[in-house]
């Protein structure tokens, strides 16, 4: 039975699915990292936004916009 070429072909094809199935977890992993790095970056922007966004501003003559006539 060891000799069967089919047993063979199964165990390569076996081989190559484990081979693909440890590159995709691989590639899966490092997409997570990124995606946690950009939420946490994300979060920090959002924050700093927020803070500014409550700070109050002093008026300046030169931003009021003209009237239309």
């Amino acid at each position: 039975m060891a000799d069967d070429p089919r047993f063979d072909e199964l165990e390569l094809k076996l081989a190559y699915l484990e081979r693909a199935n440890q590159e995709l977890s691989d590639v899966i992993y490092r997409q997570q990292q990124s995606i946690d790095q950009l939420e946490a970056r994300l979060a920090r922007l959002a924050d700093r936004l927020q803070a500014l966004e409550q700070r109050p501003r002093d008026y300046v003559a030169e931003e009021e916009a003209p009237p239309h006539y």
